[in-house]
């Protein structure tokens, strides 16, 4: 047979429950000392420019003397930020470290938490907030060396040169032109598609005929920076004759190359034009002796050549 408590042990066990849950509840609704926690730069790197160090910003509700450090995933105490510091009802506290310890010493790459003590209340609390520190440089890829020609002119014919990137890690792909940074890509990608347009940085103007050397770099979320790889000598090309000079007899016909990506060329000699598909140009020689000038025209940009009759 079952056996039935007392009525007083029930009651007893029944206020027992109902104070716990109190308590309880009183706990939930308390508010911490510590709010409005922000990080800045939560992956850094004192080796990069982009974020050489980290800072939390937080609030302290009541008045405190505090002290705060930097904290291993081990919950091991690594550099000291903040010592006996008073702090008024609802201050700012921020805090910055550089990713060293007190000896100046750099610490390893990991995961870290901040931790701040409340000497008056005494409560330690470790905000739930993982700094990562991050010393090594990506590494990016593109296919090398490369020798690519464009011409800029606008009628969709190898009016830019595409780069197909890899990243050893997540990292905004860079690309340099003669030193210079062109392109710094939005996302932080493991692959992409970097485009040269041909263009002054910064500007809708294009380079004028020339070779250029490119290169490209990768940063991490960190800040770190891949070493610059040169990768390609690209030609900036509008319109290039094979020869500058021509020596033919009068009214005799002669060939000239004509390198270009538009499909037609225009040409003009000694008051004739017309126009040809790109290629090889076959011209009359004019009849008398003399020295002429052939141009030859694509998308507004012209080459030349002398053309001596005699």
């Amino acid at each position: 047979m079952a056996r039935v408590l007392p009525t007083a042990i029930v009651i007893a066990l029944l206020a027992a429950s109902a104070g716990a849950f109190a308590v309880t509840e009183r706990a939930k609704l308390e508010l911490s000392p510590i709010y409005g926690t922000r990080i800045l730069n939560p992956d850094f790197s004192p080796n990069g420019k982009a974020k050489p160090a980290v800072t939390v910003e937080f609030r302290v509700r009541p008045r405190e003397r505090i002290d705060a450090w930097i904290a291993d995933a081990h919950g091991r105490r690594v550099s000291n930020l903040l010592f006996d510091r008073s702090v008024g009802p609802r201050q700012k506290v921020d805090l910055v470290w550089d990713g060293l310890t007190p000896g100046g010493i750099a610490a390893p790459d990991g995961v870290y938490r901040p931790v701040v003590k409340l000497l008056r209340s005494h409560r330690t609390i470790t905000l739930p907030s993982d700094l990562r520190l991050d010393t090594k440089a990506p590494v990016i890829h593109v296919a090398h060396p490369q020798f690519p020609v464009i011409s800029p002119d606008g009628d969709g014919h190898a009016d830019v040169f595409r780069i197909h990137y890899t990243v050893s890690e997540p990292a905004h792909a860079i690309l340099l032109l003669r030193g210079r940074q062109i392109v710094f890509t939005r996302g932080q990608k493991r692959s992409g598609i970097l485009v040269w347009n041909g263009f002054f940085p910064g500007t809708s103007r294009a380079l004028p005929p020339g070779r250029y050397v490119l290169a490209v770099e990768a940063q991490d979320t960190a800040g770190n920076r891949s070493p610059v790889l040169r990768f390609a000598i690209a030609q900036i090309r509008y319109v290039v004759l094979g020869r500058d000079r021509v020596v033919v007899a009068p009214g005799r016909r002669f060939a000239i190359r004509v390198s270009t990506d538009a499909p037609r060329v225009a040409w003009r000699l000694h008051g004739r034009s017309g126009t040809a598909p790109r290629g090889t140009l076959h011209l009359r020689a004019p009849k008398k002796p003399g020295v002429y000038h052939l141009y030859v025209t694509v998308a507004g940009h012209s080459a030349k050549a002398a053309i001596v009759v005699g």
